[in-house]
């Protein structure tokens, strides 16, 4: 077999996906669940961001996280009546929705409001709870601010993709708004007063601020619709039965009035998180978080390579067509965010292949790597003299052996500190991954920082964590290079 029918052999797989990627334009919604559906698979998976005590949170239990809180009992509840396990899957708040909708959950709890905006897009059960808005400030400031009147011109906070954030954009005049997706990222720009409150449910608000004694909440006092009243339980479009079973267990609920307790049991688990809040104690938490870096970074460079080798032949072939595939594929690439191509590979290809949040952000960072590492090998190879091809050639060696014994190892040595540069970068960017629930170094970080209800000292730990991984991978790619320049 030529060399020409092996590439594309290897590259069909790349074909493949780049044509999944382009005409992959409009997103398609999963279909409605039924209840049938759900216990003929014997189990509910549940969509929620633990980052929002006392609805959702994470605390350690037997050295493993593990999400608890009221809207998890609220499930559990719609589990246990259901006769169905009860699976929950962490992600970012403004991807909960996404992932309803491409079938990567059953069901969305995350103290979310049954707006008429999103009500276009999922199906509501009834309202489970009210817990109003409130909004969080600085001690120190308490005085000065009374209500959302008091934020006018002002630096506000919310949660991206949130009803906070609707209401303080139509609320509060001329207010600037900062978006971010983690409750404990705002609490750590409110107390280093970048912004001036920070708008969140009530019982989250009190819960900040009776675990922190720089912060206070105030009564929002906002205009609320009927709408936007109170959380429900969100489901994919046309899943009329699967609703109709929330009501009921809601129903239940409210007969038994279970929310008390439910915000009492999770009240006593955030008391569990504060007993001791130094680094030292949420060791394990980092500990599995260096673990799952480092597997995706050693996995996705091994991959990388592999498929970049491949890439970089192709580029270089006088075949055209398989030349403008492999400019095609590094281009699009290249000119896409990672964090865009990790959300595809997990939601978009999730359509129509279940992938684990592990395995979509492996294969995003792996194809994403390879990329890169094609056009190094490219430009390594490209700057070998000419001469030196044509003077194996005439001593009779064939392409495949002057490519393998003459082109290839001067190629590596020039380019393994450009190599060496992508392996380290790949550590970073691999943090992105955190934003489908893949536990991560970074993902840790917010897990510490949501349970301890401190900013800056998980950030100061997980930055030299990674400065450690970095440095040392540094110093043994430079002994590796200096292995290779005396061979």
């Amino acid at each position: 077999m030529n060399i020409k029918k092996k590439l594309m052999i290897l590259m069909l797989p790349l074909m493949l996906l780049l044509g999944v990627m382009i005409s992959n334009n409009q997103p398609v919604s999963a279909a409605g669940q039924t209840v049938s559906q759900v216990q003929a698979k014997k189990t509910l998976v549940l969509g929620t961001s633990p980052d929002y005590a006392p609805y959702e949170f994470l605390v350690n239990k037997n050295g493993k996280n593990k999400t608890v809180g009221m809207d998890i009992q609220v499930a559990q509840k719609l589990a246990d009546d259901l006769n169905v396990k009860l699976v929950v899957k962490s992600m970012d708040f403004d991807a909960l929705l996404v992932g309803l909708e491409t079938g990567k959950v059953d069901m969305v709890i995350s103290a979310m409001s049954p707006t008429d905006e999103r009500s276009k897009s999922v199906d509501f059960s009834d309202v489970y709870y009210l817990g109003g808005q409130s909004i969080l400030v600085n001690k120190a400031d308490a005085k000065i601010y009374k209500s959302k009147n008091s934020f006018i011109g002002k630096k506000v906070g919310v949660q991206t993709g949130s009803l906070q954030q609707t209401l303080a954009k139509k609320q509060i005049k001329n207010a600037q708004i900062t978006g971010l997706t983690k409750v404990p990222d705002l609490v750590l720009a409110l107390k280093s007063h970048k912004i001036e409150g920070i708008v969140a449910e009530t019982p989250v608000a009190t819960a900040y601020a009776s675990n922190d004694p720089e912060l206070v909440r105030i009564d929002g006092k906002f205009d609320l619709g009927a709408d936007m009243q109170g959380s429900a339980i969100a489901f994919p479009k046309n899943s009329p039965t699967l609703v109709s079973a929330a009501n009921q267990s809601i129903a239940q609920i409210k007969k038994q009035k279970l929310i008390p307790q439910y915000l009492k049991n999770a009240g006593k688990l955030m008391k569990t998180n504060t007993h001791n809040t130094s680094m030292w104690h949420y060791w394990s938490y980092f500990a599995k978080g260096i673990g799952y870096t480092l597997f995706i970074t050693i996995v996705s460079i091994a991959i990388g390579i592999l498929i970049g080798v491949i890439l970089a032949f192709a580029r270089i072939s006088k075949n055209k067509f398989m030349h403008g595939l492999a400019v095609m594929y590094i281009e699009f690439v290249r000119g896409t965010p990672l964090m865009i191509q990790i959300m595809f590979v997990y939601f978009g290809i999730g359509l129509w292949i279940n992938i684990p949040a592990l395995l979509a952000g492996v294969i995003a960072v792996s194809l994403n790597s390879a990329a890169y590492v094609a056009e190094i090998i490219r430009s390594g190879i490209n700057a070998i003299d000419p001469g030196q091809t044509e003077a194996s050639r005439s001593l009779g060696l064939s392409q495949h052996d002057t490519m393998r014994y003459i082109i290839l190892p001067q190629a590596l040595k020039n380019i393994w500190p450009a190599l060496g540069n992508e392996f380290i970068s790949l550590i970073k960017e691999s943090s992105i991954v955190s934003i489908i629930g893949v536990t991560d170094l970074i993902y840790q970080l917010k897990v510490v920082q949501s349970a301890t209800y401190k900013g800056v000292a998980p950030i100061f730990v997980a930055m030299l964590i990674y400065f450690v991984l970095t440095f040392s991978l540094s110093k043994l790619l430079n002994y590796i290079e200096r292995k290779m320049q005396h061979a």
